[in-house]
């Protein structure tokens, strides 16, 4: 008997934005789909476009449960958690600790599997850079539509984001940004008429 399903089904409850006012809730499990479908698309973007020749479908695996420790943890404030390099190496200790709790749930014959994901150390470079570019488009896309939603709070926080989306120089989330970022504003009438 494996409770870690049941566990990683639990992500849907843990909020995310905590310390912010939200117009519209989000959830780590639902954040944690966009940022697969993201992570997919710039690989495939990289690939097709700027000459990758990334592994698009582990990416998107990885992508999947890149939060799944925020199941034990719960959602950490990325204002919080990169405070100082104290509370960082204290934060990542606790995910590491997490990390090995939630693989310790799955039967031993499916341990190794399942660490390739959820262990963010053992991820190679290009699944970490894309991950976590997919992780801050999603962020800039949920500040957006708290934006738009007439929330101003999550403005500074929008404007932190595209800096640093920006200042990584990568082309596959540019590419993003000007192909399918727009649509994201649109109501439904519009992405159906078009």
């Amino acid at each position: 008997l494996s409770h870690f399903f049941a566990y990683i089904a639990r992500l849907r409850w843990i909020k995310r934005w905590g310390l912010m006012r939200n117009a519209i809730e989000e959830n780590v499990a639902t954040h944690s789909w966009e940022v697969a479908t993201i992570a997919h698309a710039l690989a495939l973007i990289r690939n097709r476009h700027f000459g990758g020749a990334v592994d698009a479908d582990h990416i998107a695996a990885a992508a999947l449960y890149h939060d799944a420790t925020e199941v034990i943890t719960g959602d950490m404030p990325t204002p919080v958690k990169y405070h100082s390099s104290v509370m960082r190496e204290a934060f990542s200790e606790i995910e590491h600790k997490a990390e090995d709790e939630l693989l310790d749930l799955l039967p031993e014959s499916l341990q190794a599997d399942f660490a390739t994901y959820i262990k963010e150390s053992r991820w190679d470079d290009d699944v970490k850079v894309l991950v976590k570019a997919a992780d801050r488009l999603s962020a800039w896309l949920k500040c957006q539509a708290e934006i738009q939603a007439g929330n101003k709070e999550f403005e500074p926080a929008a404007v932190q984001i595209l800096e640093r989306l920006k200042t990584e120089h990568l082309p596959e989330v540019q590419y993003f940004l000007e192909v399918f970022a727009p649509s994201y504003s649109q109501p439904l009438d519009h992405l159906l008429g078009d």
